[in-house]
């Protein structure tokens, strides 16, 4: 049916859209799903499956629970003799019955029918709670849906509600609760000129979902104005806000929502806040075991400064909550200053800073150490106000954490300095640095051992035999992760006080200068530490080369 070109048209656009080669030769070739099915189940070696005049019994869907079913785009058809017959819309996706084996405890049997009718029977089913954004806009875009033009307008401080707008509050909820059962960290949605972009960001690389119709934009945004709390009337200034929606399985999902106008509409990111992330503990942060120690030896001082450092979203604040929860003992008083409080954790003093109303961080910090306290958290070190504070606090006895933007760790010494910081004050008090990137985490599902390319060891200036005696991996992809990565972990810089350094800072030494000294005492750089984990076969190489610049460019060198 196909020429070698329109099969390879059909693979690209398979990859891309993440949809089964079915759908996809139909969509570009116009050759009816029923005809494509049948060729592919006899070239797989599988049945073929019709739903129209059958109905699956209610014992057998109760044996697959919702969330296996969507998350392997399968439906159970019948159960005979222990065999559990699933209808699936990909029959190259093995890995699926794989995992349906081990979920269920069952023997698997595949059989094929067309894409569209395994969404149809999922929606059925399992509920419309938990649609898929996708077939939700099918439906409005198939007209089957009468979306009419939503006003929002003010009624006692809440947004009238007409029948109009269920379609859209159905859909916001959609996308939010997808967002959350992808592992987004955050939702983008961007007015263009001629569509309304809707992306999430998955272990922190940014992928586009399904776009809803343009002439939606301004309900789906006046919607998620009215539900943050915002200021419907207001579209000329940034606005920001806070959602709390109920989620699956009894959790509650929190969401700090930022508007800002742009050339076509308002542009609105909403960045999930899941308090679990933020109750790990040391181990589960990616340290390997030196590093682990190193850390536990600083957690353990009884006074002094201790910054993380890195750019927005490299897992400062996620770092920063895993230490004070180590250290959240009955015996401890803990007390932080932040802006925003996005997490409340329990049995630690959060203070709000609010510079609207004269509450900034050195008004914070002040009014921390008449508490007494024994640990002090500050949010972000931005000015020299706030720096002085925090650094004398050290000097007189506390353990201070906070968080600063610098490429590498003994940058943070001349950024504090750069500040106005006193120099002998930052050599006294500082006792060390940790920068830190993510990566992402190569899926223990689909690994498989890969070569190191030669363009990666010529950007990473390594010779030929270097991971001679390690094994590196790289994902597959499979339905269980996203393109062959599932979850991330930190890559670390750690820098250490000595009385060499404290010397070289006395004496204003350039970061460069610093930097070679603590290298030669052995601090081991960011790119250095993602190689390691690279040929621990917990990330790939591209993952390092992304996230790390060169050490020569650093001031270092190998």
């Amino acid at each position: 049916m196909l020429t070698a070109e329109q099969a390879e048209q059909t693979r690209e656009k398979a990859n891309a859209d993440e949809k089964a080669a079915i759908t996809v030769v139909g969509e570009l070739f116009s050759i009816p799903e029923e005809d494509i099915v049948m060729l592919m189940a006899a070239e797989y070696g599988m049945d073929t499956f019709d739903f129209t005049d059958y109905r699956v019994p209610p014992d057998v869907i109760a044996s697959m629970p919702a969330d296996v079913a969507r998350r392997y785009r399968v439906v159970p058809v019948m159960k005979t003799d222990g065999v559990l017959t699933v209808a699936m819309g990909d029959p190259s996706d093995l890995e699926a019955l794989d995992s349906l084996r081990y979920i269920l405890k069952s023997d698997i049997e595949g059989v094929l029918v067309p894409p569209r009718q395994i969404a149809q029977q999922i929606q059925q089913h399992y509920g419309n709670v938990e649609e898929s954004v996708e077939s939700f806009l099918e439906d409005i875009t198939e007209g089957t849906l009468d979306v009419s033009e939503v006003t929002a307008t003010e009624q006692d401080g809440k947004a009238a509600q007409t029948e109009d707008d269920a379609p859209i509050i159905r859909l916001v909820s959609l996308i939010i609760l997808e967002a959350f059962r992808t592992r987004a960290s955050d939702i983008h949605l961007e007015p263009l000129e001629k569509r309304f972009r809707v992306r999430y960001r998955i272990d922190g690389v940014l992928q586009e979902m399904e776009s809803p119709p343009k002439y939606l934009q301004n309900n789906i945004i006046s919607r998620l104005k009215l539900m943050a709390s915002m200021d419907l009337s207001e579209h000329r200034v940034p606005q920001d806000g806070r959602i709390q929606i109920a989620a699956m399985m009894g959790r509650a999902l929190d969401l700090r929502v930022s508007s800002v106008p742009t050339s076509y509409g308002e542009s609105i990111v909403m960045r999930i806040l899941d308090k679990s992330s933020v109750m790990l503990g040391i181990p589960e942060l990616g340290f390997f075991a030196d590093d682990q120690d190193t850390i536990e030896k600083i957690l353990a001082l009884p006074d002094g400064i201790f910054l993380v450092t890195g750019p927005t979203g490299s897992g400062k604040t996620t770092s920063l909550y895993a230490f004070l929860h180590t250290l959240n003992q009955p015996t401890r008083k803990i007390i932080t200053a932040e802006d925003p409080v996005e997490y409340e954790l329990s049995g630690i003093n959060q203070v709000q800073i609010t510079v609207d109303i004269g509450m900034t961080f050195p008004l914070a910090l002040r009014a921390m150490l008449r508490q007494a306290p024994n640990i002090i958290m500050v949010g972000e070190i931005r000015e020299m106000d706030a720096g002085e504070i925090a650094i004398n606090a050290a000097l007189t006895g506390h353990l201070v954490f906070s968080t600063l933007h610098t490429n590498d760790a003994p940058g943070a010494v001349t950024r504090l300095i750069d500040m106005g910081i006193k120099p002998f004050l930052v050599a006294s008090a500082l006792r060390a640095v940790m920068a830190q990137r993510l990566v992402r985490r190569i899926c223990k599902h689909c690994k498989e051992p890969t070569p190191a390319t030669s363009d990666e060891l010529e950007t990473l200036q390594l010779p030929p035999d270097y991971f001679q005696h390690a094994t590196l991996m790289r994902g597959r992809g499979c339905s269980e992760c996203k393109k062959g990565y599932k979850g991330r972990f930190g890559i670390y810089e750690i820098f250490k006080m000595n009385t060499t350094i404290q010397g070289l800072i006395y004496a204003k030494a350039a970061s460069s200068e610093i930097r070679d000294q603590a290298r030669a005492v052995g601090m081991r750089t960011l790119r250095e530490d993602g190689l390691r984990k690279a040929a621990a076969g917990l990330t790939t190489l591209e993952e390092v080369i992304r996230n790390t610049t060169g050490d020569d460019e650093e001031g270092g060198g190998h």
